[in-house]
């Protein structure tokens, strides 16, 4: 049986299945094919059932909820950290809600917090994730949401922080804030338990070799500085990346859940956890 796999690009989904493809874990019988696809493209085939197993933005799963169970392993998940908007200077919230922020997508669970933490309507465009930090240092944007290895290099370039998005998640909630998620489609039937299996013997292996993880991992980090990818896949693999608890379930059921109440969904919210 083959099982199509759809991660993002990233340093820390490709720490996560580096054992699945370099042959280290036991696929039960299963043959997987694996696709890197940016999460914009992942959610949108996800609404078309695409790929057995996906990577997807939280925010995304009330719209493929019929088709799919959320994986309880390789989530994008940080306690106290996350998502930043910077600027020259710290800019307080009301000033945020006045200028254009650039952002790396419309349609990503940071977008969504985004929202949640400035409420009600702000001016926004959308710009490579990879380009927001030049934007905003050269003076094309006043303010720009960032997300991956520039969370962490953005003081090199005189930038400073308005609001971290996790921080401010942790503060109001109490709860790590879950940005990215898998999925497996629900017509796996019997063979659902092995490839939620698979996966997270994938997470285990790649922590338990993390150098030959890491060397992997590597060759997608946008950081020219080793020590920056090493340290972002830090951040967001680790113990919570195998099985996010249920402190990782109420998170998510609570980020939905508000999600839901600022109208941000059409339809009633039900979330369905695999085993």
């Amino acid at each position: 049986m083959l099982i199509r796999i759809g991660h993002r690009p990233n340093p820390d989904d490709a720490f996560m299945f580096w054992a699945l493809g370099a042959g280290e874990v036991d696929t039960r019988g299963l043959e997987f094919e694996s696709s890197a696809e940016c999460i914009e493209t992942l959610n949108l085939w996800a609404r078309e059932s695409r790929l057995e197993v996906t990577a997807l933005s939280v925010n995304a799963y009330p719209f493929v909820q019929n088709d799919y169970v959320l994986l309880p392993h390789g989530a994008s998940m940080g306690s106290g950290f996350g998502p930043v908007v910077v600027s020259h200077e710290p800019l307080a919230r009301e000033r945020l809600r006045e200028v254009e922020i650039a952002v790396p997508s419309a349609t990503t669970t940071s977008f969504l917090v985004l929202r949640m933490y400035l409420g009600g309507g702000f001016r926004y465009r959308v710009a490579p994730g990879a380009e927001i930090l030049e934007q905003v240092k050269s003076g094309r944007a006043e303010a720009g949401l960032i997300t991956e290895e520039s969370l962490l290099t953005y003081r090199d370039k005189g930038l400073a922080k308005s609001i971290d998005l996790g921080e401010w998640w942790l503060l109001e909630t109490g709860l790590p804030l879950p940005l990215t998620v898998n999925v497996a489609r629900r017509d796996l039937g019997p063979r659902l338990d092995d490839v939620s299996a698979v996966i997270r013997d994938s997470i285990v292996a790649g922590l338990r070799s993390r150098r030959r993880a890491m060397a992997h991992a590597l060759r997608f980090g946008r950081s020219s500085d080793a020590s920056i990818t090493d340290r972002f896949v830090g951040m967001y693999v680790n113990a919570r990346s195998f099985d996010f608890d249920d402190e990782g379930r109420e998170a998510i059921r609570e980020l939905l859940r508000r999600a839901q109440a600022i109208g941000a969904f059409e339809r009633p919210v039900k979330i369905e956890f695999a085993a």
